[in-house]
């Protein structure tokens, strides 16, 4: 509980500061074109690192917390010397590739905007190496339970962007959100190297006997979880850029009324809970695990489903209230309304599909939402390209219906193989 409510602390923080960021985007750029270049670069890329963030974290907290003392910090700094390499070849990826990604990214921006698309990603870019290495430390101060110095990821991100929009938007432009979200990263591993590494003991430290490929392997299936689930908003914000200036920005302004309540209902419930399923399925007790998981989706259910229905209630005079200044005009207001119509639900089905692969993750199950992963991002294009969606109220209807079907589908799965895991445990 006490774990619980410090990430909700750092999370609630991280959003409130997520507004002013968001705000600010909205009142320099509004729905312009330049909001579109920073939205199909910006978004791709905080994906990427959630995915690294998230793989890494949960793929890394159940094998710490499986040894003990000096094993542990042993196998930490492993990881640690590993990860620098392979999030730097990451990142020197995305830097080199920008060019061939923003035309699949976004194929439908207008020309003159592609290469500050580019460029803004490719200044993004740098944050991944400290944002997976970041994700590292995470991991060794979940096993301590230690949540205050991991809390707050999200605040120092967007202290640094809101900080580097204010002091350098006259001299760089669209370009200082990217350069304040790459230092705000930079900042987040500090704080989390000195946490992690505070009084720990180096000059005696074992061999680690774990193997290169059992480390370098072990997120495989998270990635390739978090890539599958993220690829489904990253598809209709490309699909977005065809529907004219604007769109791709107002997407993204609706992704932060269906990101916040996410964040606070998917961040504490699993981060807290994943070492405690854990520690369950080390000591055999499986049953009880489950029942832990059917309580967490239950409660989760019903928060998202109360939380949709406001927010799609009251969307108008929210938008206008937050953003509408400055560059962000009535009909920007307007647009980003009618697009938060169809997105809205994504909560609901986002939300539980988290909590629930989360949990199976943590019970060593990784099959079911490997499969289902894909699900979401399969009914979203093929009802978004059926239907030719050209119109702001439908444009987020693919992706809801996607991650709802994706959690039916997982949900089912779990629940029909949970006699043989009993079995098995």
């Amino acid at each position: 509980m006490r774990g619980g409510l410090t990430l909700v602390l750092g999370i609630l923080v991280g959003n409130v500061l997520g507004f002013a960021r968001v705000a600010m985007v909205a009142y320099l750029l509004g729905t312009h074109s330049y909001a579109d270049a920073l939205a199909v670069a910006m978004g791709p890329l905080d994906t990427l690192n959630g995915v690294l963030i998230n793989s890494i974290v949960f793929a890394f907290v159940p094998m710490l917390t499986a040894v003990q003392g000096e094993e542990r910090i042993a196998l930490f700094l492993k990881l640690a010397r590993g990860f620098v390499w392979v999030l730097t070849g990451v990142s020197a990826t995305v830097i080199a590739t920008a060019p061939w990604l923003m035309k699949v990214l976004a194929p439908g921006l207008d020309p003159a905007y592609l290469p500050t698309a580019t460029n803004v990603m490719r200044i993004l870019a740098l944050s991944t190496v400290a944002s997976g290495l970041g994700a590292v430390h995470c991991a060794l101060l979940y096993t301590q339970r230690r949540f205050a110095p991991t809390a707050f990821y999200q605040a120092a991100i967007n202290v640094f962007t809101i900080a580097g929009a204010l002091a350098l938007w006259k001299v760089c432009g669209v370009y200082a959100f990217a350069i304040g979200y790459s230092a705000g990263a930079c900042a987040q591993l500090a704080i989390v190297w000195f946490a992690a590494r505070r009084g720990l003991d180096l000059s005696r430290m074992p061999a680690c006997t774990v193997p290169w490929r059992e480390i370098l392997t072990k997120p495989a299936f998270f990635v390739m979880y978090a890539a599958g689930l993220g690829l489904n908003i990253t598809f209709t914000r490309a699909w977005a850029t065809h529907m004219g200036p604007g769109m791709a920005a107002a997407l993204d302004y609706c992704l932060r009324g269906v990101a916040v309540p996410m964040s606070l209902l998917v961040n504490p419930i699993s981060n807290s809970l994943l070492p405690e399923i854990a520690r369950l399925r080390s000591l055999f007790r499986l049953r009880d695990a489950l029942r832990l998981i059917d309580r967490t989706i239950a409660i989760t259910a019903l928060v998202a489903v109360a939380g949709c229905g406001f927010a799609v209630l009251f969307r108008e005079p929210a938008i206008r209230l937050l953003f509408q200044r400055g560059s962000f005009t009535a009909q920007s207001t307007g647009l980003v309304a009618s697009a938060f119509l169809t997105l809205a639900p994504s909560l609901i089905g986002w939300s539980l599909i988290e909590v629930l692969s989360r949990s199976l993750f943590a019970l060593d199950r990784k099959w079911p939402q490997v499969i289902v992963c894909v699900i979401p991002l399969i009914v979203n294009v093929m009802l978004t390209v059926k239907l030719g969606v050209i119109r702001p109220e439908y444009l987020g209807m693919g992706a809801s219906i996607g991650l709802i079907s994706g959690f039916l589908v997982l949900f089912v799965l779990a629940h029909t193989s949970r006699r043989r895991w009993l079995k098995q445990g």
